[in-house]
């Protein structure tokens, strides 16, 4: 189907800009189930090598917010939001990118698909891997063979992702429901969508960080009795113990 639907859920996840600590035990555990799950395998080429590439469904960027006292490390995890209204199954020519309408999840048909990368180009979120081995693309499927799986325990059917942060800072759940826990964590916290003037309506949301306490004003080093202050004071009262 590569026409706009109307999900009866719209299942995705909420991610606590916040908490994330970028430890990327996120990345490595979604490369780890999903190399063997849904969408496997997940091709690495020349992993330790100066060229290295692969598939990753999950990627941490870590920048720096701010300046001086008041600046902070932002982690800022990405992979696919699942949007409402897919650029990326609108410009697929052979309908291999779908839309579920049972949960939303968006997800891509390896029989169908052809390699082209339309996808990828149309995808302004960079979600969309080309396995090079395999000759299609690939993306985040939010772990139906996780979520959907009566073997396990309930509590455990939860992407790959969520079930590892230690932080607690990925949240998984449907955003459809207003009563939700996810929902109501977006409520209370302004959670908000990626890129909202593009109109793609991406079902994922970020929580963001909370304001930091103000950094108390420096305090002048006193001056030892030879006058030094700072390091070489530190020094010089250590050694005249």
């Amino acid at each position: 189907m590569t026409g706009y639907v109307t999900p009866r859920r719209r299942l995705g996840l909420v991610i606590d800009l916040d908490t994330c600590v970028g430890c990327h035990a996120c990345a490595v555990n979604c490369k780890e189930w999903n190399t063997g799950g849904h969408s496997a395998p997940l091709t690495d080429l020349d992993p330790y090598g100066p060229a290295a590439s692969g598939v990753w469904f999950n990627r941490i960027h870590s920048f720096e917010a701010g300046e001086g006292r008041a600046g902070r490390t932002v982690n800022f995890p990405r992979s696919c939001l699942h949007c409402d209204e897919p650029a990326c199954v609108t410009v697929c020519p052979t309908g291999a990118s779908y839309k579920r309408e049972e949960d939303g999840i968006v997800l891509v048909n390896p029989d169908t698909c052809i390699g082209c990368k339309l996808c990828s180009w149309a995808c302004p979120y960079g979600a969309r891997e080309y396995d090079e081995d395999e000759g299609v693309m690939k993306k985040c499927t939010l772990c139906i063979d996780r979520i959907y799986n009566e073997t396990i325990p309930e509590a455990e059917r939860v992407p790959a992702c969520v079930s590892t942060c230690p932080a607690h800072a990925r949240h998984f759940g449907d955003l459809g429901d207003p009563a939700s826990e996810v929902s109501r964590l977006v409520a209370e916290r302004g959670g908000y969508d990626l890129m909202p003037e593009l109109g793609y309506r991406p079902v994922n949301k970020y929580l963001p960080p909370r304001p930091g306490r103000p950094a108390p004003p420096p305090q002048p080093a006193e001056p030892d009795a030879e006058g030094l202050t700072g390091f070489l004071g530190w020094v010089d009262r250590m050694l005249s113990r």
